[in-house]
């Protein structure tokens, strides 16, 4: 995106588009949850069926992502964005519009494949938009929208579900998704991607091999950690990432370079992405059921505990990106997993007999305040350190942790919690009832601080550094050379981190 098409409003009436896109994509993740009962009620679906109107879903987002960001490389980050929502808009008109299990699942795999080729698209697109400080802001905002719109999926599912019926929850994305695509080619410019060979066995390999590890981490959460339907899919999945590694070192146009993905930088942004995600949806499923469960909170008053936290990610979301440029990544990672940690501990105090707002609704703000500043740190990080030409991939990577890190953090917390989630629990005399629930909170506030301690380490010093601001992937020919001297002369000077 060159001088000579700089978008119109300076860019913010693009990432507001952007993160209108990028929010219907994260609702979905949750507010189909709200609504399943209603759904299975309606089409007659079973646990396992309803398990599948959700997962199809994460399988294709997580699954396809990095593939979608390499799609964006190569052939514009605009016309990839728009391939994305039309697919998505009109796998949202389908599943409103099932009548059958089969329709609704195959509507949410459609989805995940639109949300696949949007996700990093976009963020290929602000990355390349925003330089400077006004990037660190930008990410600000987006990064909040992964946090606020996961929290408010659940208060938006309990609403439609209530009223207009459960349909709504996918025929709300449809006006939107109409919207946006029509007003994203006036205001992102045109911009050619750099016409190189896909590596197609590369894409295949890691997208199976990416599918395969979030299908086993999701039937660990049903099934345990020891089934053979959870070994077989994570045994599988990592022979394929070798497979890959093996891959992309014999082809001329890899996938990604590893270079790139062995840089500290990018490795702490994703193990950032990892934690925080597991953490957050972690966070939200515990808080979901103890609520419904536990207490015999209704959807609708469900939704509205959620909408503090929702409110806390956002403020500390933006609260990050402006102390990214100023004290660096290290401390806003640190304090971020130091203020998750404590209210998760404050939250592992819950019992039926103590009241949720003094207990779990104030450890929830205080999580999720922790929460929104480690999603900008993570982007942040792995975005500023990407060479010229794989803005879009890195994207898809670090998006892809985003998917990859809730479904392990549900798998690892239901797994926890079993004895609060098992029939007849929820009948249990006093703490009792709540007790799988306290080991649930207890083991994000370890995780958490376990994961300040790493990020201490792990997250380099200083400010991320201005060698790879303003790379995106369709600059034209001449400024990428210059930019490649540039990252040169980052990577003699510790990977364009100081310090």
């Amino acid at each position: 995106m060159n001088r000579h098409h700089r978008p119109k409003g300076g860019g913010w009436v693009v990432l507001g588009l952007l993160c209108l896109a990028q929010f219907m994509l994260i609702v979905d993740i949750t507010v189909v949850q709200v609504a399943l009962p209603s759904i299975g009620a309606d089409l007659a679906l079973g646990r396992e069926a309803l398990t599948w109107v959700v997962t199809a879903y994460t399988l294709c987002f997580g699954g396809l992502m990095v593939l979608g960001g390499r799609l964006a490389d190569v052939f514009g980050a605009r016309g990839t964005l728009l391939a994305g929502l039309g697919v998505f808009t009109a796998a949202s008109l389908v599943c409103g519009l099932a009548g059958s299990g089969a329709v609704l699942v195959a509507g949410r795999a459609l989805q995940g494949v639109g949300a696949a080729l949007l996700s990093p698209a976009a963020l290929a697109v602000i990355v390349a938009t925003f330089h400077g400080e006004r990037r660190a802001r930008a990410l600000g905002v987006w990064a909040a929208i992964g946090g606020t719109g996961a929290a408010l999926g659940v208060l938006v599912g309990g609403l439609l579900t209530a009223g207009p019926g459960w349909a709504w929850v996918f025929f709300v994305n449809v006006p939107i998704g109409l919207a946006v695509l029509a007003a994203v080619p006036a205001v992102v410019p045109a911009a050619a991607g750099r016409r190189e060979v896909v590596d197609v066995p590369g894409a295949l390999v890691v997208t199976l091999a990416t599918a395969l590890l979030i299908y086993g981490v999701v039937t660990a959460g049903d099934a345990g950690w020891a089934a053979a339907g959870t070994v077989l899919p994570l045994a599988g999945a990592v022979l394929l990432y070798v497979l890959f590694v093996v891959v992309e070192r014999s082809v001329r146009s890899p996938l990604m370079r590893a270079a790139t993905l062995a840089r500290r930088p990018v490795i702490s942004g994703t193990f950032v992405m990892l934690v925080a995600t597991g953490l957050m949806l972690g966070l939200f499923f515990l808080s979901t059921l103890y609520l419904q469960h536990v207490l015999g909170f209704s959807p609708l008053e469900t939704g509205l505990i959620f909408l503090p936290a929702a409110v806390a990610i956002t403020a500390g979301a933006q609260l990050g990106g402006h102390l990214i440029g100023r004290v660096g990544g290290r401390p806003v990672a640190v304090a971020a997993f130091v203020l998750t940690a404590a209210g998760a501990a404050l939250m592992a105090r819950v019992s039926p007999g103590t009241s949720v707002y003094i207990t779990l609704l104030p450890g929830f703000v205080l999580a999720s305040l922790g929460i929104g500043p480690a999603f900008v740190t993570a982007t942040t990080t792995t975005m500023a350190n990407i060479p010229p030409g794989e803005n879009g991939v890195a994207s898809g990577v670090i998006n892809t942790f985003h998917e990859l890190g809730g479904s392990i953090g549900v798998a690892v917390v239901s797994t926890v919690a079993a004895a609060g989630l098992a029939p007849g629990a929820a009948g249990a005399a006093g703490a009792a009832g709540a007790g799988g629930f306290v080991a649930g909170f207890t083991l994000c506030a370890v995780v958490a601080g376990v994961a300040g301690a790493v990020a201490l380490g792990l997250v380099p010093g200083g400010k991320p550094a201005a060698a790879f601001v303003g790379h995106g992937h369709a600059q034209g020919h001449a400024q990428e050379q210059a930019q490649g001297q540039a990252q040169g002369q980052a990577q003699r000077h510790g990977h364009g981190y100081g310090g």
